[in-house]
């Protein structure tokens, strides 16, 4: 990830008057012989930088020049955090090269940059079975992700399912992409609510200030929307014991539908699953009878060994 550490170096260097290759070794987690090799390359690349020999020596930038070198604008530094922030899908290299970089951020730039790292949660799962599709972005997204970030009110139209059209001050508190699906997540009157963005018919800041809580955390708050909604469509509660080995086939089936427990006096493991309705799970679990055995409840046994009888008269 050179690039990455040559961005933070060249920041480094713009918010500090001299660095040295030891401080920029620390800075950066890299070792001296390396902070040396990227700051020629600076040098190399035609910035104004240059090197100070002797005790006291170091590095500086040409005319101790201390303007946004890397060209960020305001938007832009956030639109970097945006895309790689703590709860978004960015690799871990990428994220503790921006953890460095946003302390070498100019002051002004900083607080929005890390308002931005907390304003986006990227949810890869889409809802149930719904089809892989791709959609633009909503409307009126770009908006509702500057109020989130600026944490200015906003006066909110928008229509429900029912086609019926309201209108609210809302408090704008995160924003949510839950597969192809845009959400924001605000505070009301009638207390915390999730907005669907492709239904908002318009968006207004009111230039007044978010009440935000203080223990507020997005992505914690959408794992227990998400988790709840997904109860509401997998009703239905299986319990079975399996072998050790079929847990990474269960794992990838069921996903946060399976719940493991603990194992039984026979080497077996306790499970529970979670699925729409007795034949929907018993279709998904058909396959891998020879390592798991359903305890409950017996409407999916009954669907079960229908399924095994069909099998056993096609195929003897």
């Amino acid at each position: 990830m050179r690039t990455d550490r040559l961005v933070a170096l060249l920041l480094l260097l713009q918010r500090r008057e001299q660095v040295t290759a030891a401080e920029v070794a620390r800075e950066l987690e890299i070792s001296e012989r390396t902070a040396r090799r990227d700051l020629d390359a600076l040098a190399m690349a035609g910035v104004p930088v240059y090197s100070v020999q002797g005790r006291g020596g170091g590095w500086r930038l040409v005319g101790g020049a201390r303007t946004d070198l890397s060209g960020l604008t305001a938007g832009e530094a956030r639109a970097l955090f945006l895309v790689a922030g703590p709860a978004s899908a960015a690799t871990p290299a990428v994220k503790a090269a921006l953890r460095k970089l946003v302390q070498a951020l100019p002051e002004p730039f900083r607080v929005q940059a890390e308002a931005a790292a907390a304003s986006l949660v990227l949810d890869p799962q889409r809802w149930g079975s719904a089809p892989v599709e791709q959609r633009p972005p909503p409307r009126f997204l770009d908006a509702l992700q500057d109020a989130v970030i600026r944490g200015v009110q906003v006066r909110l139209g928008y229509v429900d399912s029912t086609g019926a059209g309201t209108e609210r001050t809302v408090h704008p508190l995160g924003i949510v992409a839950k597969g192809p699906s845009w959400y924001l997540v605000a505070h009301t009157g009638a207390g915390r609510r999730t907005f669907r963005i492709d239904r908002v018919s318009s968006a207004d800041p009111t230039g007044e200030p978010v009440t935000r809580p203080e223990d507020f955390d997005l992505a914690r708050y959408w794992r227990e929307i998400a988790d709840e909604v997904d109860r509401r469509r997998t009703p239905l509660e299986v319990r079975a014991v399996c072998a050790p080995e079929a847990l990474g086939a269960l794992r990838l089936t069921f996903g946060a539908r399976l719940e493991v427990g603990g194992p039984t006096g026979d080497g077996r493991i306790e499970v529970v699953l979670r699925g729409h309705s007795a034949s929907t799970v018993a279709g998904e679990l058909a396959g891998l009878v020879a390592w798991l055995e359903v305890t409950g409840p017996e409407e999916v046994r009954g669907h079960l060994a229908s399924i095994g009888a069909a099998l056993v008269e096609r195929y003897g």
